[in-house]
């Protein structure tokens, strides 16, 4: 399966546009993140939004927002003025989600069964304290402490092979 996780920054806006049909919305937006080693430069990528998910694209997000985005990579074959074609890579994305601070601000995630309507945020929930142990009435037969993991040694005579 291909799936691919990715945080960059937007670079070009989203630009949206719809399939002949005219109602298949299509959003697609150029995006930037670091390459492998730090004297490279930055890497530019394209990705492409569908459907319900590349109108919200298009009005929630924009040049310099941090995103961090979920989708399938692809190859596509584009032609050169040149007359030759190029391999280049495509971003599909599935969600999106910005990465900020404010916690109050909307997420977007696309889900096949979703609606337009935003997700809703959780609800803090503090904790309960924690009970104390009762104590025995009688004083139990005293067990030997578990050992801890950097006291384990695994006993390889018990491998069948």
């Amino acid at each position: 399966m291909n799936s691919c996780v990715l945080m960059a920054e937007i670079v070009k806006d989203p630009e949206l546009r719809f399939m002949q049909d005219g109602q298949t919305a299509i959003a697609e937006m150029t995006v930037q993140f670091p390459a492998f080693r730090a004297e490279d430069p930055m890497e530019m990528l394209k990705v492409v939004g569908w459907g319900n998910l590349a109108q919200q694209i298009q009005e929630q997000f924009h040049t310099g927002d941090q995103v961090v985005m979920e989708g399938r990579l692809n190859m596509v074959l584009v032609d050169r003025p040149e007359g030759f074609k190029e391999k280049r890579a495509e971003f599909t994305v599935g969600r999106i989600h910005r990465v900020q601070a404010d916690l109050n601000a909307p997420r977007i995630a696309n889900n096949p069964a979703a609606t337009m309507a935003a997700p809703a945020q959780p609800k803090a929930v503090a904790p309960a304290a924690p009970k104390a142990p009762a104590a025995p009435a009688t004083p139990a037969a005293s067990k030997p402490p578990a050992p801890s993991p950097s006291d384990y040694e695994p006993n390889y005579d018990d491998i069948p092979f």
